[in-house]
């Protein structure tokens, strides 16, 4: 890996095969967040999450972080993700002043904006992981279309970057596509790791080209994923969620409602492009 200098800010370190150049980046400089950049994801497949919140779930610290925190909110233990961007069957559905005849009802939502989608090029994180159980941490990219064919190349695969469950311990990188579905199908690749020091900064990265994706883990090589690969462009995903909600009694686990404070840290987020 190569060294490339951000002025005033920790350094990335990006793959020796190409010579690269920054093409978009939060810091999370200020006290406020950026939301021509960023917005909440609080709604999942036409349904309002229960335990995603908005900008009471995160804090720019004035120091250079984005600090997400599980918080407790009427009686609920609440944290945020945030996207650049929306998947076009999350938000909730609503009927009312459809244009169509016969009882015939759009069944999708009113489409948002996206504000920053991407494809081929190198996405990283720099991140300190959640102390604590009860919640998971996640560096991810969706298409806002996935699902909607049988071609993940037209479509988009979901590429997790970083998936932390535990505290100190990432999984291996899945890539889901065809939705979510009975077409569902995955691949995955790399070990992950475990131990991880909770106290640092770890960096998580993706190189994404037509030959698939290949996946770092503090620089250092941790899996290539070879297909299907994705032609589509896909917003960025950063954040958090609770344990519990998506068990059938939707209510947090004991762990979640004792750790609440908890904290999970993101330092950057950056996407750069190859030079031609």
């Amino acid at each position: 890996m190569k060294k490339y200098e951000v002025d005033g800010h920790a350094p990335s370190y990006l793959p020796e095969d190409a010579e690269w150049k920054l093409v978009w980046s939060d810091e999370f400089d200020g006290t406020e967040l950026d939301k021509s950049k960023w917005d909440f994801r609080l709604e999942i497949m036409g349904t309002r999450h229960a335990a995603w919140c908005a900008d009471e779930g995160i804090e720019l610290d004035g120091k250079s972080n984005c600090v997400f925190k599980m918080i407790e909110k009427d009686g609920m233990v609440c944290s945020s993700q945030l996207q650049t961007g929306y998947n076009f069957m999350d938000a909730v559905k609503d009927h009312a002043g459809t244009k169509y005849s016969g009882g015939l009802n759009w069944p999708i939502a009113p489409l948002k904006q996206n504000k920053f989608l991407h494809k081929h090029g190198y996405y990283e994180c720099r991140c300190k992981l959640q102390q604590k159980p009860g919640w998971w941490s996640a560096f991810w990219m969706q298409s806002p279309i996935i699902g909607a064919s049988l071609d993940p190349a037209q479509s988009g695969v979901e590429l997790d970057i970083m998936e932390s469950f535990a505290p100190g311990d990432v999984i291996d990188h899945f890539c889901h596509y065809n939705g979510y579905g009975i077409d569902h199908k995955a691949v995955h690749a790399g070990e992950g790791r475990k131990g991880l020091d909770l106290n640092e900064y770890h960096v998580f990265g993706m190189k994404w080209d037509e030959t698939g994706y290949d996946f770092y883990i503090d620089g250092e090589f941790d899996g290539h994923v070879a297909a299907p690969v994705s032609d589509c462009p896909e917003f960025i995903l950063v954040g958090t969620e609770v344990k519990g909600y998506r068990e059938k009694d939707h209510l947090p686990t004991q762990e979640a409602r004792e750790n609440v404070g908890d904290t999970f840290v993101v330092d950057y987020v950056r996407v750069f492009d190859a030079v031609k």
